[in-house]
């Protein structure tokens, strides 16, 4: 099986950890550390939330704030636009900002959270059938 870990520096990982439970994610604790907390979307698809000073171990490059700073934006998707709404206000209630107006294409609705740290997230709902049908494919 193909798996992806994604590797995020945060500020607080504790605190951190508590807004991607509130997004859906779960803590697996087999990588979760006092440094590093691993989250879980899929079983493909996990997190790591990493201390600045865990993931300065080892690189030399400066860390960008992504605060201020674009980086890599990451996408997640859901089964239904009521599920895009659930996790927004999950995901708001818990200190993340919504960055942009939701983006209706009528075969898909996403919504863009940044994390506490500025981690840019896009919720999306894409009706697979309706754009076949758009596209033609």
């Amino acid at each position: 099986m193909r798996q992806i870990f994604i590797n995020l520096p945060v500020k607080n990982v504790e605190a951190s950890m508590n807004f991607y439970i509130q997004l859906g994610f779960t803590v697996n604790p087999l990588f979760t550390f006092d440094d590093q907390k691993c989250m879980v979307w899929t079983d493909q698809i996990y997190v790591m939330l990493q201390t600045l000073e865990k993931t300065k171990t080892g690189n030399r490059k400066n860390i960008a704030d992504p605060k201020k700073n674009r980086i890599a934006t990451f996408t997640l998707p859901v089964e239904s636009f009521n599920k895009v709404n659930e996790i927004m206000e999950k995901g708001l209630k818990a200190g993340g900002t919504e960055t942009t107006e939701i983006v209706d294409e009528g075969f898909m609705q996403i919504r863009n959270i940044e994390d506490l740290d500025g981690h840019n997230w896009g919720i999306i709902f894409l009706d697979i059938e309706k754009f076949k049908k758009m596209t033609g494919k």
